[in-house]
Order: C-alpha cells, then structure tokens, then sequence
C-alpha cells in the first residue's frame, strides 16, 4: 500500500468516526448540537404523529380509599388514605348530593376525589358514591353527603372538627362523628334508599316470618342470638324523623321486653353489623330486610316496608 492510499484510509476514517460521535454523543454527559436533537414527542407505533402522546402529561388516577379509625375523642371516625380524618359540611345537600364549598372554601375544606374510589376498613362499600362538581371534578360522597379534608390537619388530627360551627368530622354512615343521635334515624343508602337507624346508627330490620297483626314474632331462642329487638321510641322521635307517629306499634315479645314495631313489622337490629351504616343483614336467608323510611300510612302490616323487595 502506497502512502498516498494509507492517508486516504485514514482520513476516511476519522469522517467515519466524526459521524458516530455526532449521533450518539462524544462522551458521557455530552448533549447533541440543536440541529441533531431527537424529537421528544414519543413515536407512535403506526408512526403517525398525529397519534403521538407526550407520556409526560399522562398522569394515571390515585386511588381514594376511606375507612375507619378510632379518635380517643369522638370515637369511629373515617380517613382517607393517608390517615387524614374526613369531614361532612352542614351546608350540604345529601339528596340529591351538592356541595355548597366552592372557590375559597374548596382551598381549605379539599374535596375528598372519587377517582377509583374503594372502601376500607368500617366503610360499607355501598355507601360511596360521587357527585360532579361545579368545575367537572368528581367529589367523593358517603351516604350522599360530599367528603372533604381540612388543609389544617395533619395525619390523625381533627382539627377541623367544629370549625365555623358547620364542619365535623363524618361517622361510617356520613353522620357528623361524636354528635348525639337522635332516637330514631334516617340513613340515606345509594342502595336501598332511605332506611331506619336506632339510636346507635344501627340499621333497623324486619323479619318477614313475622305476623304483622296481631303481632307476632318468629325470631325463637337461636334468631335472638343474631338479631336484637328494638327499644320503642316516641311519637316525637318518629315525627322528627319525618314518620307519621300512627305507624308506630309497641309490642311485647315472649319475653316480656318492650319491641318497636313499625307498621305492625317487629324491628330488630342485626348483630352482624359494626358500624353505622352497615346493612349486612339485608336479605339474610331471603328473610330479613331493612326496614324502609317512607311507609306511607299505618294499615296494620299490609304495606311491608321491606327495603330492595317488591311488595307482597
């Protein structure tokens, strides 16, 4: 090989070498030239730009999951997943569910999201639900009412409880956490609508093997051991809770122990539920039945306020 050859191999070369150091980068760390960038916008497998998207804008949905906890203060109360305590607005309507915190109030009481939204611990999955806020974002609700964290607290506080004389902390059914409870209560239930809650939270059942009038029980020694009879309540307490007092019937078990009957159906509470709210006695052996809210008049036991049957 002549000299001339070997300078014309070698010049060759370097052009070769010139190339590979441009594409790839001359050293660690070093950026290509403005004119060799690579697009930052992903090829698409069809490669179609038009179908291109930048992966840096996609954020996937945080799960939301709520459940219980117990404050040294006001007992049961629900979190969100971070432990921060979740709280109700006064202010709010639970049917059909809004809220009424928007703009500034919305900075310092956060909307709880529904995204992906499970139940935990003390939480009846069937009690969430999700409304649509004013700006497009879907709100978190529990028994209809809309759930909210307060900017203030920090992972166990309940600082927000009380605040503005509107803000509390929420129970397991969406009632306000350490409040008294009245007698006789509503819980509002995206599944079987409106049910009846003793003086506890706990959900209110009928036991269709019942004789409505006279009155009769069939819940013997064994079903007792499951299911607990009702305490009677007032003519007030079913007036305050929007019942008409003449669908109450007072009835005396074998045992002797006072039953609140409504519509002449015993009442009982189903041992199997723990928190307000739970439900999980409805439909125990095809028998049992929370006991709807609006029974339209007394007529001694025709009208079965069943919840989630159709009459019979």
């Amino acid at each position: 090989m002549t000299r001339l050859e070997r300078g014309l191999r070698i010049a060759a070369g370097a052009v070769a070498l010139s190339f590979l150091l441009s594409a790839c980068g001359s050293a660690e760390g070093t950026q290509p030239s403005k004119t060799q960038q690579v697009s930052l916008i992903p090829t698409s497998p069809t490669g179609d730009p038009s179908l291109n998207v930048p992966q840096g804008n996609v954020k996937a949905a945080t799960p939301t999951s709520v459940s219980v906890r117990v404050d040294d203060e006001l007992k049961s109360v629900v979190v969100d997943g971070s432990g921060k305590t979740v709280y109700v607005f006064d202010k709010d309507q639970a049917t059909p569910g809004r809220s009424n915190c928007v703009a500034e109030c919305a900075k310092t009481m956060q909307p709880v999201p529904a995204d992906a939204a499970t139940s935990g611990k003390g939480v009846d999955e069937d009690l969430l639900g999700s409304i649509t806020r004013v700006d497009g974002s879907k709100q978190l609700t529990l028994a209809g009412k809309p759930l909210y964290t307060y900017a203030k607290d920090q992972p166990g506080d309940t600082k927000g409880q009380g605040y503005q004389k509107a803000w509390y902390a929420a129970a397991a059914d969406g009632a306000r956490a350490g409040a008294g409870r009245p007698a006789l209560g509503v819980l509002d239930s995206p599944k079987l609508g409106k049910v009846l809650q003793d003086k506890n939270g706990r959900t209110l059942y009928l036991f269709t093997k019942d004789t409505p009038w006279p009155m009769t029980t069939a819940c013997d020694a064994k079903c007792l051991k499951k299911w607990t009879p009702s305490a009677p309540v007032t003519a007030a307490d079913a007036e305050a809770a929007g019942l008409s007092p003449k669908i109450l019937f007072t009835f005396t078990t074998p045992g002797g122990t006072a039953q609140e009957s409504f519509n002449c159906w015993p009442a009982y509470t189903f041992n199997g539920d723990k928190e307000p709210g739970d439900t999980n006695g409805q439909g125990v052996n095809g028998v049992w039945f929370a006991i709807k809210a609006d029974i339209p008049k007394s007529d001694r036991g025709k009208t079965v306020p069943a919840a989630g049957r159709s009459q019979y």
